[in-house]
């Protein structure tokens, strides 16, 4: 299982947001990808933030009492994101997902610039994949 490699499941077109985006042009891009949460990158790729569909949740459900929407991504973003490299182990990926809150990592290249994002739903499928070969290799019994 440490020989499966974050490169082998991770999305390398993810959705990605930049800090002046308008909350509710992220919403519309989260709608339209269903995806859970995004990288906010700046103009040369590097990830400088992490936006979740709940982080916009509480600010639009906020906007509706207030009659106003004048967020923009850098107000609501998490500056300081988890990432991964995409030479990492999935299992210890897994392991950290267990105890960390994020449900989708940014993956970074050595010069720390985006290039993909991994989900708990692609830990999870690698983990799967990994054990299903094992059982098809003849190993009755997974411990």
């Amino acid at each position: 299982m440490e020989s499966i490699k974050i490169s082998s499941y991770m999305n390398r077109r993810p959705v990605t947001f930049t800090v002046d985006m308008h909350i509710a042009e992220a919403v519309e891009i989260f709608l339209r990808a269903k995806q859970i949460g995004g990288p906010v990158i700046d103009e040369n790729n590097y990830v400088v933030g992490f936006l979740s569909e709940q982080d916009c949740l509480i600010k639009m459900l906020e906007a509706t009492y207030l009659n106003e929407n004048h967020y923009v991504v850098g107000d609501l973003m998490h500056d300081k994101p988890l990432t991964v490299r995409p030479d990492g182990s999935v299992l210890d990926l897994a392991q950290q997902m267990t105890h960390a809150k994020p449900k989708i990592y940014p993956i970074i290249d050595e010069s720390n610039k985006l290039i993909g994002v991994i989900t708990r739903s692609d830990v999870l499928k690698a983990i799967d994949d990994q054990l299903k070969a094992m059982y098809q290799d003849g190993h009755s019994r997974l411990v």
